[in-house]
């Protein structure tokens, strides 16, 4: 089958890549012209493996202004909040038969994917896969070959013949799917994951060996999930794992999986680039506030991260300057 990756970031390259030496065809498609611009000038995209063995890796990339391609399936990897406006400009390339696979971070995405696709079309999806964007064109996998998962739903949470195809084509690529029938208890289970890893490696800017030596670890990682599930059991959502196996997983991924690897916010954050805590941290919030309880510890820790945005952003010279005319004027 055809594949087009729509967010040729970090993780969109990876899953690119991997289905290219995998033997499939694959486009890729990128709103962020440094990095269209980049991967042309050089022929293609620099892939290291912890931070060793780099070397170049042909691919195709376009804007989607200029992309002509007819996929089987789109894989979609933007950020939360550059999604509605990736699909917008690459909508004229949707088409009846494309399925689309989406193994984004956070929630929100599935109401805009359903502006142009079927809900049988839809396969919602999560990646437990560091990687990191070293800047345009060069990109870091995070662990051993064959080292991370995922898993898939349709959101029909019904899997057809052409789920069970990509599945297949997944583990070619040694994605290392599993494919479930639980779509939002599927999607949930990484969104917990994500608001406990992502937000605090990112608020103390560690990795995620050094978040679990921590002493306080365990104690902050079951305090921020003892929350998300209150919210998720009064959702009527049923996640995948219990409260210890949630934590166990985070225990694992940190001391095990992916030690040496910056979360994706964190990345963001050290790039001065916003994240996507409204859709992590503050997901889970909202999702709370609809159902009668107020999960402040996720709310605390996402207007942390945006204190966190703001004094990274600020303009002291501005504020100087600023002081110093009050001074004067009194």
């Amino acid at each position: 089958m055809k594949y087009a990756v729509l967010g040729a970031g970090a993780m969109g390259l990876r899953y690119g890549v991997l289905l290219q030496e995998a033997g499939f065809d694959v486009d890729f498609v990128e709103i962020w012209q440094p990095q269209v611009d980049k991967i042309q000038q050089q022929n293609g995209v620099f892939v290291s493996r912890d931070h060793e063995n780099k070397h170049l890796v042909p691919v195709d990339i376009y804007t989607p202004e200029n992309y002509q391609g007819d996929p089987d399936v789109w894989i979609v990897f933007t950020k939360q909040m550059q999604l509605a406006d990736a699909l917008k400009r690459t909508a004229r390339c949707f088409k009846d038969h494309q399925y689309v696979v989406s193994p984004m971070n956070g929630m929100g995405h599935l109401e805009k994917l359903n502006q142009y696709f079927d809900e049988t079309k839809v396969i919602g999806a999560t990646a437990m896969i560091g990687t990191v964007l070293n800047g345009p064109g060069d990109v870091d996998f995070i662990g051993a070959k064959g080292a991370g998962s995922m898993h898939m739903a349709n959101e029909t949470e019904v899997p057809d013949e052409m789920t069970h195809k990509i599945f297949d084509d997944f583990q070619k690529a040694n994605l290392n799917p599993v494919l479930t029938t639980n779509l939002l208890g599927t999607l949930m289970a990484k969104v917990v994951f994500n608001s406990v890893v992502n937000t605090l490696c990112t608020m103390f800017s560690i990795q995620m060996g050094e978040f679990i030596q921590s002493p306080v670890a365990q104690k902050l990682s079951k305090q921020l999930i003892d929350e998300a599930f209150d919210v998720c059991e009064r959702a009527g959502i049923t996640l995948l794992n219990t409260r210890e196996e949630e934590w166990q997983t985070v225990q694992k991924v940190s001391a095990v999986s992916n030690p040496l690897h910056y979360p994706s916010m964190y990345q963001d954050m050290s790039k001065d680039r916003n994240t996507e805590v409204d859709y992590i941290n503050g997901y889970i919030y909202k999702l709370g506030l609809k159902h009668h309880y107020e999960a402040k510890t996720h709310d605390f820790l996402r207007n942390l991260v945006h204190l966190a945005e703001f004094s990274r952003d600020f303009d002291v010279e501005a504020l100087e300057k600023s002081v110093q005319a009050a001074e004067l004027a009194s």
